[in-house]
């Protein structure tokens, strides 16, 4: 990888601020090189509104991410093939053909505007620098951690699987052209993740800053982190501490702040980090994830691609409790007018009629933010922690997980003598769905997947109908252009991908 060209005036406004909460005035100017367009604090908050903007992109965390989550544990089917990225659903990858290397060429590309950062502020601050450019810098660290979890979780074994195995490269600095950076292990990339997350942390500021990353984001991203390294001790007290905050509260099941509305409403009370998405800038239109959700044919709209429903499976599980506030954000798919399968989270309702559909208050129905991470998943980990660590705490597990489980009312409550990882597991599927996690909840509990392949009569050479993790394509292969311009990564190619 050369050294990258820092694009860190795409998100430049009018008027800077040393603020951040002015990230939805921004507008868009030209790219700079990191060097000559880094000198203050302020030029440090540009960079920062140009990395979350390109963390937000499609190819990230905006569509092509999440939708590698779902698409592929289970909890979607398709019932038709060829109307675009079935090949993720069929696992139809190899090195040179569908190898998905968007959230790799992306993630990299976001590394290293990070890692320009970071050294500019060094120099700046070395030449005698008063200002205070604390918050940045613990915003790039955490981002940096973030796309290394991601990127790990896509190209290596999971950590309980196999630490040793192959990661991917860690580059926490600036390379030279002729650099040929090679994989590090599933461990190292986890120490790097962890290392990176416990520095920014006391850089943070505990306030709510919408549309950046503050103290409570990186104590959530470390709950995620230690819940998959299976450290459940350090996942639960990094998790109670966000649940403690006084900034975020659950949404309700009805009422004003209600599960439903929180979908048409930007940074609500339960986002801990969520990317913006403006209608001018990185709104997909068609090729969104609402757009890949929606029905096939929507009425009174043209952007409904309908690539993805839910599985029988999900519809079976989240039917448990007719009265489930969940199936609200659900509406019928193509298949029938009684089968709820099209998911409208990225729509912001259900309702997305060119008349009346206002996505998530910006009066457009695709450009529509992303939630990275809500307080419902700390809960679910705080809850999955607590059951799992040496020595159970299953009044704490029950009190998390019936705080998100009361959104099926109809359902009996859990209890130390009822509570068990299956309840749990469910419970994220049906809260967590369309948010990008299914899949790799299934790796790193060593579960397998059955698909739902007959809902569309769905004919699969590149799979069997159930997988589990020793499927070797359950781990995408490094991107063939990676590995033409480093021949060094070329030998460490993922198993099964060299025939």
């Amino acid at each position: 990888m050369k050294k990258i060209i820092l694009a860190s005036c795409l998100f430049a406004a009018t008027a800077v601020s040393t603020s951040c909460s002015n990230f939805l005035d921004v507008k868009p100017t030209h790219a700079a090189d990191a060097s000559s367009s880094i000198a203050t604090a302020a030029d440090a908050l540009v960079v920062i509104r140009g990395l979350m903007s390109n963390m937000a992109s499609g190819s990230y965390y905006g569509r092509n991410f999440p939708l590698y989550g779902d698409v592929k544990g289970g909890d979607f089917t398709i019932v038709s093939q060829g109307r675009g990225y079935d090949y993720l659903y069929v696992f139809n990858h190899s090195t040179n053909a569908n190898n998905y290397s968007s959230v790799w060429t992306q993630g990299y590309y976001c590394i290293a505007q990070i890692n320009n950062l970071l050294e500019q502020i060094e120099k700046i601050k070395a030449n005698g620098s008063t200002e205070n450019f604390d918050s940045y810098i613990g915003q790039a660290l955490t981002a940096r951690a973030m796309i290394y979890f991601d990127l790990v979780r896509m190209y290596g074994e999971p950590y309980n699987e196999n630490k040793t195995a192959l990661g991917v490269p860690m580059t926490i600095a600036s390379l030279e052209f002729h650099a040929k950076p090679v994989r590090n292990t599933v461990e190292d990339n986890y120490k790097q993740i962890l290392q990176d997350l416990k520095a920014a942390e006391p850089l943070l500021n505990k306030a709510k800053s919408n549309g950046f990353i503050n103290y409570y984001a990186n104590k959530a991203v470390q709950a995620r982190v230690y819940l998959y390294q299976e450290d459940f001790t350090n996942a639960l007290t990094a998790a109670e501490e966000v649940i403690g905050a006084t900034q975020y509260e659950l949404y309700n099941n009805t009422g004003n702040n209600s599960w439903l509305t929180s979908w048409s409403t930007q940074f609500s009370s339960e986002s801990i980090f969520e990317l913006a998405v403006l209608p001018g800038e990185g709104d997909l239109g068609n090729s969104s994830l609402g757009a890949y959700y929606r029905r096939r044919g929507h009425p009174n709209t043209t952007i409904a691609a309908g690539y993805f429903t839910a599985s029988t499976a999900f519809i079976n599980r989240l039917a448990q409790d007719p009265d489930d506030v969940r199936k609200a954000i659900m509406s019928y798919d193509e298949v029938s007018n009684t089968r709820l399968g099209s998911l409208y989270k990225y729509s912001g309702s259900t309702d997305v009629s060119a008349n009346t559909g206002k996505g998530d208050g910006k009066g457009n129905t695709t450009a529509v933010n992303i939630k990275v991470i809500r307080l419902s998943e700390v809960y679910l980990i705080a809850a999955e922690s607590a059951l799992r660590q040496a020595s159970p705490n299953l009044t704490k597990a029950t009190t998390y997980l019936n705080a998100i489980r009361k959104r099926s009312p109809n359902l009996a409550a859990a209890t130390t003598a009822t509570i068990n990882l299956d309840m749990i597991a469910d419970e994220r599927s049906k809260e967590l769905i369309g948010e990008g996690h299914r899949f790799f909840d299934m790796m790193r509990w060593n579960k397998s997947i059955t698909f739902d392949d007959d809902l569309g009569s769905i004919s699969t050479i590149h799979r069997q109908k159930t997988i589990d993790r020793s499927f070797f394509k359950t781990i995408l292969p490094i991107p063939l252009a990676e590995i033409n311009a480093n021949s060094e990564i070329a030998k460490q190619q993922n198993p099964g991908y060299n025939n």
